[in-house]
């Protein structure tokens, strides 16, 4: 006789749980067809299939995944540790990466950064103790310990953004560096001389610091130096844009002057200081962004901008993860590219 899971919590009203065996035994199946069933229905007839889903659909069963993973079944969870939601980079990306695992019946499992090495660490160990079937993560500065459990994890790992470093098993992206090179030339070729930079805090944004290491190589190789620099600590906001603006333009007179940021948010918050004080752009002063972020498109002068295909990314990185778990050949390296938004503030 089928044991009872008997107990109960603040959700469950004091009701046990249904079990495996209830479930089979409504749907006048085995526990094995039960179980092969709500794991996805291989191998499974089509009319016994939805047999077995009404019957768990009625009993309000939901299946312990955990215990199948422990028991060597295929875990259907993808571990994905992004560095921040504040702005719609990432969530475009987790919104491509979750298209391509739901139609694979995967399930993303998030966990958010914040730009902190040692948290992404933790979270790092947090989610592979749960054994997912894969990973996904837009690194921080990565620590030893989270490259090491990265590269001993045991399941296909995707890194996304960045195709600039050496992937540890697969990485997903665009050419930071290409892309910083890029604006640099795009500025040049504009009659630009007199270039700044303004970012949040890279020391933990290895792919901003890439941006801005390929943008002070591009202007060099024109023989143009960055004019100025203001960072400032916190990750990337409109708001932390408007000040950091500026503090340059307290330093660094306008005309002429053309400003780049490390994301379109600050950006867009450069726009907003430049209206609050009179100044025009991009007459008196030029602004460029990175990401090409509907809000910065929105504005009244498009923002010139380079364009990451964020939902691509997530794509691909999805199909990547799930074609390995198949078994098959994965390029290690996968370069989606990017394109350079000339815009109207520029």
């Amino acid at each position: 006789m089928p044991t009872r899971d008997t107990r109960s919590g603040p959700n469950t009203g004091g009701e046990t749980r249904p079990t495996l065996a209830e479930v089979a035994r409504a749907a006048g199946v085995s526990e094995i067809t039960a179980s092969r069933a709500l794991r996805g229905g291989v191998h499974v007839a089509r009319a016994t299939l939805e047999r077995v889903e009404a019957a768990a659909l009625a009993l309000n069963y939901v299946p312990n995944r955990l215990a199948g993973t422990l028991a060597g079944g295929q875990s259907r969870q993808v571990a994905v540790v992004l560095p921040s939601l504040s702005n719609s980079v990432f969530a475009d990306v987790l919104n491509g990466l979750e298209t391509q695992l739901e139609q694979a019946s995967h399930h993303p499992i998030l966990g958010v950064s914040n730009y902190d090495p040692l948290h992404e660490e933790r979270l790092v160990a947090d989610l592979l103790s749960w054994r997912p079937a894969g990973l996904v993560i837009a690194p921080a500065s990565s620590t030893e310990g989270t490259r090491r459990m990265l590269a001993g994890a045991g399941v296909p790992v995707v890194e996304i953004m960045d195709i600039d470093p050496a992937p540890i098993d697969m990485a997903v992206g665009l050419s930071q560096h290409a892309a910083g090179r890029a604006m640099a030339h795009y500025l040049v070729g504009r009659g630009y001389r007199r270039v700044a930079y303004v970012g949040h805090d890279i020391s933990t944004d290895p792919r901003a610091l890439t941006r801005k290491q390929g943008l002070e190589r591009g202007l060099s190789e024109a023989e143009v130096t960055l004019t100025a620099t203001v960072l400032l600590p916190g990750p990337s906001s409109v708001p932390l844009g408007r000040e950091a603006v500026a503090r340059l333009l307290a330093d660094v007179p306008p005309g002429g002057l053309a400003v780049c940021f490390s994301n379109d948010d600050m950006a867009v918050g450069a726009m907003f200081h430049a209206m609050g004080v009179a100044l025009k752009v991009p007459d008196d002063l030029a602004l460029a962004g990175f990401n090409g972020l509907a809000i910065g498109q929105a504005l009244p002068l498009p923002l010139t901008s380079v364009e990451s295909r964020r939902v691509e990314i997530g794509n691909l990185a999805a199909k990547a993860l799930l074609s390995r778990l198949e078994g098959e050949t994965v390029a290690r390296v996968q370069d989606v590219g990017f394109r350079l938004i000339p815009g109207a503030t520029t």
